[in-house]
């Protein structure tokens, strides 16, 4: 067994950090990965979106919840477009979020700040 077949299950500390800033953003809210770069004191909200990339434990961190500055879906598990992008739309309505032409409703109304 390769030493690194299981590095998605045990994160880094940065990654950690990530995940449970994550966890702040409450249900029917959304923030950007700006804002929780911010929030973690990093300049690069591409690292940020790296870590949430390979977010071994969404739902229950929910990666879903973090979106693109202008408001628009984003990514969701290194994806742009296609079902993982789909069921980021699904867990954003579950709770009340509505996605409109790849895009947040009330973006500003229901954006979420640390």
């Amino acid at each position: 067994m390769k030493v690194w077949s299981n590095c998605l299950s045990v994160p880094t500390e940065f990654q950690r950090k990530v995940y449970e800033k994550c966890c702040q953003v409450p249900k029917g809210r959304v923030t950007t990965y700006k804002r929780l770069a911010e929030a973690l004191g990093v300049k690069s909200s591409q690292a940020v979106g790296q870590a949430l990339k390979v977010n071994p434990y969404a739902p229950r961190v929910p990666c879903h919840r973090v979106v693109a500055s202008d408001g628009t879906i984003g990514g969701f598990f290194g994806q742009t477009e296609g079902k993982e992008i789909q069921r980021k739309i699904k867990l954003l309505a579950s709770e009340g979020v509505e996605v409109e032409g790849n895009k947040i409703k009330d973006f500003a109304k229901i954006s979420y700040l640390f």
